[in-house]
């Protein structure tokens, strides 16, 4: 991975107990790294999760997200050892963690970067979930996923009946979670929950290739599709098409259309402050202050 960019030593290292978080000039790459468990998530690996998402978030450098798994696999869920011996406390307790596993995902989705999953091997459960957040998704042959929680008496918190429902609709999104069985990757290409399936040999190769691409994209673009697409899909069709006018608006102006003829051209405050007296911004102040206050 990181084919596309420079010298090793630009590579940033992040210390995290059961996730790898790297850096190398505008791609950062997630690793989830409890390969001895196929890579569940624990309690800690969700909270560090969290924070390497929020971390991304926070970078303006950063361009591009992929996230993988350790050992062969992306990931088999939450850890249900962990669970079971009821680590995750009462229901108000287990109720208040779902909030923060949503919080994490909605801020994987809303990432002003474009993001990849590159799975391997399983794919089930809080780990299928992870990628229905992602922009991308490139899986591997022998990847297997599914949404088994129905056989262990959970049900999912984060987006497997939500985002599911979403992108295959609410039939389909009752047979995977009802029937609980774990699919091909070749079921997920053609039900929309993947981008590419690919030899098991060439995942890396295949999301060096994708990013490649997106990174000679312009990037103010990026942002604003994907944006407009994640606001409109929840939207009706004539705020979605708000989003798309305006869209067309930021557009013009970040490519020099910005100078608007009725426009002020400048912040009203910083006109105010200017102290002078027919400035269009204190002739307005005064004339609208004390309307309609009777």
């Amino acid at each position: 991975m990181f084919r596309t960019v420079a010298a090793p030593s630009e590579v940033r290292p992040h210390v995290f107990e059961d996730l790898v978080l790297e850096e190398r000039g505008p791609i950062a790459r997630v690793t989830l790294n409890r390969p001895d468990v196929t890579n569940a998530l624990s309690i800690r690996l969700s909270a560090e999760l969290t924070r390497a998402v929020e971390y991304v978030r926070d970078s303006e450098r950063l361009k591009v997200l992929v996230i993988t798994g350790a050992g062969g696999n992306f990931c088999a869920g939450d850890d249900l050892t962990e669970m079971a011996a009821g680590a995750w406390g009462d229901a108000n307790q287990v109720m208040r963690r779902v909030r923060s596993y949503q919080h994490m995902a909605n801020t994987l989705e809303e990432l002003d970067k474009v993001t990849i999953a590159a799975a391997d091997g399983y794919c089930v459960g809080g780990g299928l979930e992870i990628t229905m957040a992602c922009d991308f998704v490139v899986c591997t042959e022998r990847c297997r996923w599914g949404m088994p929680e129905v056989d262990w008496g959970i049900t999912p918190g984060w987006g497997g009946t939500t985002r599911m429902a979403r992108l295959i609709g609410r039939r389909m999104t009752k047979e995977i979670n009802l029937l609980g069985a774990l699919h091909p990757a070749r079921r997920g290409f053609e039900l929309g929950l993947f981008n590419r399936v690919v030899a098991d040999d060439q995942l890396d190769s295949a999301v060096d290739q994708l990013v490649e691409l997106l990174l000679m994209k312009n990037q103010q673009g990026l942002r604003q599709l994907k944006f407009m697409i994640n606001k409109n899909v929840e939207a009706d069709l004539y705020t979605a098409q708000g989003f798309e006018a305006l869209g067309a608006g930021l557009t013009a102006a970040v490519l020099g259309g910005a100078s608007v003829p009725d426009c002020d051209g400048i912040h009203g405050w910083q006109s105010y402050k200017a102290g002078d007296p027919e400035a269009p911004i204190r002739r307005r102040r005064a004339a609208a202050k004390d309307f309609w206050v009777d």
